[in-house]
């Protein structure tokens, strides 16, 4: 993959309705410390586009990037955040859960994992609840240059055993600073893209 063009498009608040895009959508999801705007910005090849903050929680919306016209990354409030009070986290709730049942573009999900450490409760509640809504999970681990190289494999065996994910499910450690990852999450990306443009052609030739 390469961006070639990217643009916060569309930003949806708690009762907003969600856009009708054209193009395929890929969802990330993770808790609100683990890393997901600055994973967004490191594929999106921008410093700041995904705005990152020291405080935990902060996106409260569902953020939506266009990429190269062609597909969409789409970033979810962060969840488990400890302070945040029950309202706000059940409003989180409702709109990742909206978003999942409602939205028609929507292909593939990306949860994300602290590789540093064994998911939380709201980790399996996430990566469950997204099965239930028909998505196979993606994890992305991120953190990946704060452990050493040999503790790698022994921490992605430690997400799937927790999460008692599939041996299918894709695990693909990640590091925002060195990049290492990024190519094979692009990967990723482009086959869903393939796969919708394919997709598309059978259609029209059926009709």
């Amino acid at each position: 993959m390469v961006i070639k063009k990217v643009g916060l498009e569309t930003v949806c608040g708690i009762t907003s309705k969600l856009p009708d895009n054209i193009h395929p959508e890929v969802a990330f999801a993770g808790k609100s410390n683990v890393g997901k705007s600055s994973l967004i910005n490191a594929l999106m090849n921008r410093k700041s586009l995904a705005r990152t903050s020291s405080q935990p929680g902060k996106t409260q919306t569902i953020n939506y990037y266009n990429i190269n016209d062609a597909i969409y990354f789409v970033d979810l409030p962060g969840y488990g955040y400890a302070q945040a009070n029950e309202k706000v986290k059940a409003q989180w709730g409702k709109m990742i859960e909206d978003y999942l049942h409602r939205s028609k573009q929507l292909r593939a999900v990306f949860l994300l994992i602290d590789i540093r450490h064994k998911p939380s409760e709201n980790d399996c509640i996430m990566y469950d609840w997204i099965k239930r809504n028909g998505y196979e999970p993606i994890i992305i681990a991120t953190k990946l240059d704060k452990i050493n190289r040999s503790q790698i494999q022994k921490q992605v065996k430690l997400i799937r055993t927790t999460l008692e994910a599939e041996k299918e499910t894709i695990i693909i450690p990640f590091s925002a600073t060195t990049k290492q990852g990024r190519e094979e999450i692009y990967e990723t990306v482009d086959g869903i893209i393939e796969a919708d443009e394919q997709e598309t052609v059978e259609q029209d030739t059926a009709e």
